[in-house]
């Protein structure tokens, strides 16, 4: 463990210190929780701009190992863009009937969903679904599916794709995944997981402290930090069955804070080697020394390239003892300052599209996850909890997963961009730490 800044030391009002600390390889604690309370969405100020759509249970789906017709209704509230009109208990209509269309556009739905599901003689379950307009009686869009019944989640996920892209004429993000770590006694566990939060598969296990995911562009790799050798080190996990964790950075002092370049050929990181904690590019794989990035006397961490290739954004106390967001070109250069407003902003995270950044800001005594406009500056805060931490961007710029403190638990929510509709995550029990979205390629 390298030397600390004594300015940078935690402390009961700076809890959300650990954050970038621990992305610079300074801190390893892990804190524990009581039991987590059930959990609800939290909807607020919606109103026309979601697209009514009824979702009646699929014929058949008593049979299936998972509600299919459920999935899809969570995947679409959480969206914030479609409100899920009540079927009751409803049965679907068979799949290439016409359905009473006066009837669904009498309890408010415009849009409206049928599906069926059979199971096959080699133990495979057939999905069919239809979606239909009910205003102008027509159907929109068909699928059909054969699967196992391990890959059910999945099918439910794409089906709710479909109609999102459908009907919202946009990429949608359910079949993605994400990958969060968690603490259960004394284990740290890396977890890839649905987007939902469910279905979720050990990536790589430890004693000792794991920190920093971070997904690679093609998906098919995992940087991450594990304190598993008695030190911080990075690694990059071939997510694909089977694959197994490669060394990308082993150096003297501290390893940390991964983060891929745009290209996918690097990885961003923070290291101590030289004597302070600065940001260099590693090559993926390996290959050249590590080209050091920042030239300071301060801790600069937390880096995050921007999609578009043009910026590395990172968090730095060069100004004084608060951190603050800054950024500089992507093969280094000269450094500007982002946030000029607040006295401590870390964790940035810059959307698909590099318009906007999600941070976490301290306002008044909490740790709120905020959003700003990159081309203006003008910054909102999206939360109003006290212990948000860790913020990713879903591949379509229009959801962010973050972690924050509900009951005394830490738990990871979702919010849609503008900050009205917040959904808890159903994640695997234990502390819960620093999620990463991962991209739309499924390795």
């Amino acid at each position: 463990m390298v030397d600390r800044n004594p300015c940078l030391e935690p402390s009961a009002a700076g809890l959300r210190r650990r954050s970038w600390l621990a992305r610079a390889g300074l801190l390893g604690a892990w804190a524990a929780s009581p039991a987590l309370a059930q959990l609800r969405i939290e909807v607020s100020d919606l109103g026309a701009a979601q697209l009514p759509i009824a979702l009646p249970t699929f014929r058949g789906e008593g049979i299936a190992p998972h509600r299919i017709s459920e999935i899809v209704r969570a995947d679409l509230e959480r969206s914030g863009l479609f409100r899920v009109v009540s079927a009751g208990l409803t049965e679907s209509d068979p799949i290439g009937t016409r359905p009473d269309f006066p009837a669904w556009r009498q309890r408010g739905a415009d849009f409206l969903l049928s599906g069926s599901i059979t199971r096959l003689a080699n133990g495979r379950f057939f999905i069919s679904s239809q979606l239909w307009d009910t205003v102008r009686g027509n159907d929109l869009a068909r699928s059909n599916y054969e699967e196992r019944p391990e890959e059910m989640r999945l099918a439910a996920h794409v089906i709710a794709d479909a109609i999102y892209e459908k009907l919202i004429g946009e990429k949608s993000v359910f079949a993605t995944r994400i990958a969060y770590v968690t603490k259960q006694g004394s284990d740290f566990r890396l977890l890839v997981a649905d987007s939902d939060g469910e279905n979720a598969q050990l990536a790589f296990e430890s004693r000792e402290p794991i920190i920093s995911p971070a997904w690679s562009r093609s998906g098919a790799h995992l940087a991450y930090v594990s304190f598993h050798e008695g030190r911080p080190v990075i690694y990059a996990h071939e997510v694909a069955r089977g694959g197994r964790p490669s060394v990308v950075a082993d150096f003297r002092g501290s390893n940390s804070a991964p983060a891929w370049s745009a290209n996918g050929r690097q990885i961003i990181a923070t290291l101590s080697r030289d004597g302070g904690s600065q940001i260099y590019a590693v090559d993926f794989p390996g290959g050249r020394e590590p080209r050091r990035l920042t030239q300071s006397n301060s801790i600069d961490t937390e880096p995050c390239c921007s999609p578009d290739g043009q910026w590395i954004y990172f968090v730095s106390d060069r100004r004084g003892r608060s951190p603050q967001i800054y950024r500089m070109p992507a093969g280094g250069g000269v450094v500007e300052l982002v946030t000029k407003t607040g006295s401590y902003n870390i964790s940035p995270t810059i959307s698909p599209d590099s318009k906007l950044m999600a941070y976490i800001s301290l306002v008044a005594g909490g740790y709120r996850l905020h959003l700003m406009d990159l081309s203006t500056g003008q910054s909102t805060a999206l939360t109003d909890t006290s212990a948000d931490e860790g913020p990713s961007f879903a591949p379509n710029g229009r959801l962010i997963l973050y972690e924050t403190r509900v009951q005394r638990r830490e738990v990871l929510m979702t919010t849609t961009i503008d900050g009205r509709i917040k959904v808890p995550l159903k994640v695997q029990g234990g502390d819960i730490r620093e999620p990463d979205w991962g991209p739309f390629v499924r390795a």
